[in-house]
């Protein structure tokens, strides 16, 4: 294996040319109120997970750098989205659904021309694989048009009045005023313009701060949002988010909150804002999602679907399966299983066909993956699957752990990685007790086929967790069903549907059902007199 390792990076000219960058990548731009600003201070370099031998050496490769911009830029663009926005009489918020509609199909269309570059920088920045990394892109493409699609739904259910005991009202949805949003690095592109889109559909101005890795590829996109929307409608910062985002925060200028990290990050960040009780948040954080094995499991399909769900993308996402618990009777047979499973996953480059297994984008992830194995080692876990922790700079092979107990960090710690704990557990309660005392509650999976047990189960998980899976990996899709989470895994619900509500509130005009009053409000929309009172049916 070491053999092996030893070559798993490649040298520079063996780097397929489809896949390659147009040289190293300094970008100096950035969008404030519709104006593309180009800095001349420091720069963060953007460092890949991907490395190159050169003779006897493995380099990681840099591939580029951004700007480290200062809190007085991230006002800049605060300032930018304020104004734009204008308290809520902005050319943005007061513009017609339809035509909202309209801008942001036109990004749309600019967004796609872009696809391949932006495809190339989710392998070269995060390590993502060429088949995951376009479906990213595609699925984002796809998100944004289903948000068109329900908007124009939601829309038409509310064109018609309400009359009730003798009240005549209009509902309507209005946007809330001043989003940051900010994105994860594991779905740089998805994630992050699951938020944003909806913020921006609604009527929110915005400011976005790229994710912390995965920064590069928003590059081909800025021109593409300088020319969709109206100046100062979305606003692109970079730079370290401890002196941008706080200060923005501390304004209190802000008015939505979209963020996706950890809950230690989102709850520093809230409290510098000097309102809290006027920040709405819509938080996607930890997550620490268990699969729980029943004795009667089909074994072959939980260890399918554990191997799926542990480590597509190397464990790498939220939504990922953390721990295992298995029960006593069928755990060295799912522990071999999984093993043999895992020894047949292809790892190398991202661009390789069929790969499975990549190099991490997080400086220092592979050390804190090597000091999670020992600890539990030394609480008394074994590595079960041959090569298990072996690392060679950016990659780490998956190491399966078992038996793990409560002792050991990885029973608590949100690995977020290609380490895979099990716990052997002989009565439910075990698992039970797990699920309630957790700090999380974003998705379990069960594996079983006793429909009482499974019922028992559900009933007792349904008020812990989010989202519960049947004989399945943890997952967000499909995005027209709700993602959520309890505890300190999440805030506020996003789907297509629920992200267009979250960033918007209904507001209504009621009037008494007199014929004066109706003759006013039918004035009103013959006229076309009010932008918020309209009857408009957009196909």
């Amino acid at each position: 294996m070491s053999e092996v390792l030893a070559n798993l990076f490649p040298e520079e000219k063996s780097i397929p040319t489809s896949i390659t960058l147009p040289g190293y990548m300094e970008q100096r731009e950035y969008l404030i109120d519709g104006k593309m600003v180009t800095w001349h201070g420091d720069m963060s370099p953007v460092a890949s997970p991907v490395c190159v031998r050169i003779g006897h050496k493995t380099e990681q490769k840099i591939i580029g750098s951004t700007p480290l911009l200062t809190s007085k830029e991230a006002l800049e663009a605060l300032d930018g989205a304020v104004g734009a926005y204008d308290q809520g009489h902005g050319v943005w918020p007061m513009m017609s659904v339809a035509e909202r509609i309209h801008h942001v199909e036109l990004f749309l269309s600019k967004m796609r021309e872009k696809r391949q570059e932006v495809v190339n920088l989710l392998m070269w920045e995060i390590g993502k694989t060429l088949k995951d990394s376009e479906k990213e892109f595609d699925r984002t493409c796809d998100y944004i048009v289903d948000t068109i699609n329900s908007l124009k739904q939601l829309d038409r259910n509310s064109s018609g009045f309400v009359n009730e005991q003798g009240i005549m009202a209009q509902i309507r949805r209005v946007p809330y005023g001043v989003a940051l949003c900010m994105g994860p690095y594991n779905y740089p592109l998805n994630e992050t313009f699951s938020t944003l889109f909806p913020a921006l559909i609604m009527g929110n101005t915005v400011v976005f701060k790229p994710a912390k890795y995965g920064v590069l590829l928003i590059r081909p996109l800025l021109e593409a949002f300088q020319q969709s929307f109206p100046a100062g409608v979305i606003n692109i910062i970079y730079g370290r988010g401890r002196e941008t985002v706080g200060s923005m925060m501390e304004t209190g200028k802000v008015d939505v909150f979209a963020f996706i990290g950890t809950n230690k990050g989102a709850n520093e960040l809230k409290k510098l804002h000097p309102k809290p009780h006027r920040l709405k948040a819509i938080l996607g954080l930890d997550a620490k999602n268990p699969a729980i094995v029943l004795p009667d499991a089909d074994i072959d399909n939980a260890v399918s679907e554990c191997v799926l769900g542990s480590l597509s993308f190397n464990g790498q996402r939220c939504t990922a399966l953390k721990i295992l618990f298995v029960h006593k009777s069928i755990v060295d047979e799912f522990t071999t299983k999984l093993s043999a499973e895992i020894a047949k996953l292809k790892f190398g480059m991202p661009w390789e066909a069929g790969v499975s297994l990549t190099p991490l984008p997080e400086p220092g992830k592979t050390n804190y993956l090597t000091g999670l194995v020992d600890d539990a080692q030394q609480y008394g876990a074994n590595i079960m699957n041959e090569h298990g922790g072996e690392t060679i700079n950016t990659f780490f092979y998956p190491a399966v752990l078992y038996p793990v107990n409560s002792k050991m960090k990885v029973y608590y710690e949100e690995q977020f990685g290609p380490v895979v704990p099990i716990v052997p557990f002989e009565h439910e309660e075990e698992a039970i007790d797990y699920v309630v005392n957790s700090n999380f509650g974003q998705q379990l999976s069960i594996f079983g086929k006793d429909s009482k047990t499974i019922a028992r189960l559900i009933d007792l998980f349904s008020s812990q967790v989010g989202r519960i899976n049947l004989n399945t990996q943890c997952q967000r899709g499909p995005d027209l069903f709700p993602f959520n989470g309890r505890k300190d895994s999440a805030e506020g619900t996003l789907s297509v549907a629920d992200a267009l509500r979250v960033f918007s509130i209904r507001t209504l005009v009621a009037t008494k059902s007199t014929e004066s009053n109706k003759k006013i409000i039918g004035d009103i929309i013959r006229n076309r007199e009010s932008s918020f009172l309209c009857t408009d049916y957009i196909f």
